[in-house]
């Protein structure tokens, strides 16, 4: 299947790793590679320019095909060494960029000088339109039902895509809720260029966490997330356990006086906790309402093979018989 995504990364297939926390290493990355979709490290996770610069290196003895790597770029007192992460990047030969949080404007000149693709995170419509205006080669449109941070507008795939495809020029990919091959014919239908995928990702056997964490995903529901931090403006979506259920009374007990202090034991420090050691009740980590629909956990060939293949049965059979 041939796409605007695909002709510009130079995948085979139009599915996107997205960058998670403490899974997107080298493993997770090549694994989605091989299997003919984009892998993305997660840059944040290595933290340092040197522990990134290695963990490229690792991933290209993994695969020879395209991978990236993602760029989070959050308001911090200490902020990370962005500067010398794409630097990394630059160096490592890397040629695809996820970005996702602030405006990465600031970036952009650095990575497009050479030669460097950059999709950014978008969870609404006006700011895909920023992210085109800037200069970024592609949006990942990332829906309500996303794990992770939706945003605060709580507008669905289901409005959120077609009005993307209303606006924008460059490519976009679905993201938020995305696991299936009759999800990528919608979204396809509604304009995308392909799919981003995070949750359904994790419920893979290459997937680098702990055998705890893809068993959780799997065992939940469509009705299993809640969103945490709404009244800090800074929402959350994230699969329901004891330390979300405390953070939610607290939310509820302070009102608007609540800091960030305030939760800050639920939310600190989760994701090693979580996501190498499988404590799952350490706090609040992310998940998307996709866990619904994920009932195994595959190799990510077998999972991407499934879905391509089940697009495809959709399009020439299901929907051929409608025209």
């Amino acid at each position: 299947m041939k796409t605007r995504i695909t002709e510009m990364f130079g995948i085979e297939h139009p599915i996107i790793q997205g960058g998670m926390h403490y899974v997107g290493f080298a493993e997770m990355a090549a694994a989605v590679s091989n299997a003919g979709g984009l892998g993305i490290i997660t840059g944040l996770t290595l933290g340092t320019p040197e522990k990134l610069a290695a963990e490229i290196a690792k991933c290209r003895t993994l695969t020879d095909r395209p991978f990236g790597v993602n760029l989070t770029f959050l308001p911090s007192l200490t902020p990370p060494d962005y500067p010398g992460l794409i630097e990394a990047i630059i160096k490592g030969g890397v040629k695809i960029v996820e970005t996702a949080g602030n405006n990465p404007a600031k970036y952009l000149p650095a990575l497009k000088e050479h030669g460097i693709k950059v999709i950014h995170k978008c969870t609404s419509v006006r700011h895909s339109l920023k992210a085109e205006s800037i200069g970024c080669d592609a949006v990942s449109v990332d829906g309500f039902e996303c794990g992770g941070h939706p945003g605060e507008d709580d507008v669905g795939n289901w409005i959120l895509l077609p009005r993307a495809a209303e606006e924008l020029k460059i490519p976009f990919v679905a993201s938020g809720g995305v696991g299936n091959g009759a999800q990528l014919v919608a979204a396809l239908a509604m304009g995308a260029d392909g799919i981003n995928m995070g949750t359904r990702f994790i419920a893979t056997q290459e997937a680098p966490v702990h055998e705890k964490v893809k068993q959780a995903i799997v065992a939940a529901t469509e009705l299993d997330t809640r969103l945490v931090m709404r009244p800090l403006r800074n929402t959350e979506r994230v699969l329901k356990n004891a330390a979300v259920e405390r953070l939610l009374e607290k939310e509820k007990s302070l009102g608007a006086d609540i800091k960030f202090e305030d939760i800050i034991g639920e939310v600190a420090g989760v994701y090693p906790k979580v996501m190498t050691d499988g404590d799952m009740e350490a706090g609040a980590w992310s998940c998307g309402m996709v866990v619904g629909l994920i009932h195994d956990i595959p190799t990510c060939k077998a999972l991407i093979d499934r879905i391509m293949g089940d697009a495809e049965e959709i399009i020439r059979g299901r929907l051929a018989r409608f025209v």
